[in-house]
């Protein structure tokens, strides 16, 4: 209507009686005079019978990737509901969308990144689809009519089948984004209309233009607020390094709460003594958890988020968990039946939770960078260097007995084999029940 205005600048000076608003369902709008009804919409659904005497000029323009409006006398009353009136055109009106210059190379970046972009309009498909291929969308020639869809069944092979959908209804657009829900697709859609609200509220992740429909903006979950769609890929990149991160963070922290909780349990059924005291925790959470997490949340991260966020978590902490309780336990039993003392037992078990608290951090950190490799270094020298000079302040023992280091020594070359077959074990696991999951979702 803007683009009509700043080409219609006289007015006739007739006030309207009744105004008819944009009818999503019937695509017009029309306005009652004293004198006439005058309607404004898209031809096929506005001349009806007689479209076919225009049809050729009409998809002469459609072809060329413009937008076709028909203006004509309503012989009626325009209610927003279907006409029944006989429609005398006065003339088309011809819009163009125009494409930005960084649309192509923004669509092309979702590409690269395995995400299937679908067009969802209102208008003609032929249009829609003229307009797709000037944005450089892929397979931008599969369109369809969607007026022409009967049944749910037809939406739901037509979303499979189909890139562009054109003369699309409100519910219509709620119904395609189900059936690629419906598919195991995530799936986000972009809106700025009213027309929008129904999609945006069933899609997994809704995006609205600031310049849109307030209704719309209310509905979505996200906002470009500069209505720029190429804003898009940042956008992604930032989410992905904050996942990511939180992840990778995660894990690091779950590994000694699965320790801590096992533990506890273990010598509460059995009768032992908890084998660290609090400031030897601390010390392998400082150089195992905390500073490397924080170091390791600057860097960024813009890998492809796969999987539960969740379930991510766990299976990355839990063979360093596991691992941990397993040998500390066994540590403890066998430390007890070679007589070691209280305070040698808590010094090797800080140290085999420290090699295994390293192991776990090199994996997560995965794959390896220069940045990342002196992260590692950098903790594995504090640990060392703590245990050197601060025994007294992390209560480990200045002189461990012959019996408790060879115990140590065996011990920490267990480890690595330990966290190797449990990691294997828990992804053998994993890959099963994923398999049952997918057998059920499929039958």
């Amino acid at each position: 209507m803007k683009a009509i205005k700043e080409y219609f600048t006289k007015s006739t000076g007739r006030k309207a009686k009744s105004i008819s608003g944009f009818s999503s369902e019937f695509k017009y709008s029309g306005v009652e005079f004293e004198e006439e009804s005058v309607i404004l919409g898209a031809p096929e659904m506005v001349l009806k019978n007689i479209y076919n005497e225009y049809e050729d000029k009409i998809e002469e323009y459609s072809n060329q990737g413009y937008r076709v409006l028909v203006f004509g006398k309503y012989e009626g009353i325009p209610n927003g509901k279907e006409l029944t009136g006989k429609v005398i055109p006065y003339c088309l009106i011809i819009l163009s969308n125009p494409i930005r210059e960084n649309t192509p190379e923004t669509f092309k970046y979702f590409y690269e990144q395995g995400v299937d972009i679908k067009v969802i309009s209102g208008d003609n498909p032929i249009t829609v689809s003229k307009i797709a291929k000037q944005a450089k969308i892929e397979n931008a020639d599969d369109y369809i009519d969607c007026s022409r869809l009967s049944d749910d069944k037809a939406i739901e092979n037509a979303a499979n089948e189909y890139t562009v959908f054109g003369r699309v209804t409100p519910e219509q657009k709620r119904k395609l984004i189900r059936a690629l829900k419906k598919q195991g697709k995530t799936v986000a859609m972009t809106g700025d209309g009213v027309n929008d609200i129904l999609a945006l509220k069933e899609a997994d992740c809704s995006i609205a233009m600031a310049s849109g429909s307030e209704a719309a903006v209310q509905a979505s979950q996200l906002v470009l607020l500069e209505s720029d769609f190429s804003k898009m890929p940042n956008i992604v990149k930032e989410g992905r390094r904050v996942v990511n991160n939180l992840e990778r963070s995660g894990s690091l922290f779950l590994v000694k709460n699965i320790f801590s909780i096992l533990t506890a349990i273990l010598a509460i059924s059995f009768r032992m003594r908890y084998p660290l005291t609090p400031s030897q925790i601390s010390l392998i959470s400082m150089f195992t958890i905390g500073i490397p997490a924080f170091l390791l949340s600057q860097i960024p991260n813009t890998d492809i988020i796969k999987g539960n966020f969740a379930k991510n978590i766990i299976l990355k902490a839990l063979p360093g968990g596991l691992t941990d309780t397993i040998i500390v336990a066994i540590m403890v039993t066998v430390g007890i039946y070679f007589d070691a003392s209280v305070s040698d037992t808590s010094t090797a078990s800080t140290i085999l939770l420290a090699i295994v608290g390293l192991m776990v951090l090199y994996n997560i950190s995965k794959p390896m960078n220069n940045y990342k490799f002196a992260i590692w270094i950098a903790c594995t020298l504090g640990l060392i260097l703590s245990m050197i000079f601060f025994k007294d302040l992390f209560a480990l023992t200045k002189s461990m007995a012959i019996q408790a280091v060879l115990l140590c020594i065996n011990f920490s070359i267990m480890t690595e084999p330990i966290l190797r077959y449990i990691t294997k074990m828990i992804n053998w696991i994993n890959l099963l029940l994923e398999r049952h999951s997918k057998e059920r979702f499929n039958n």
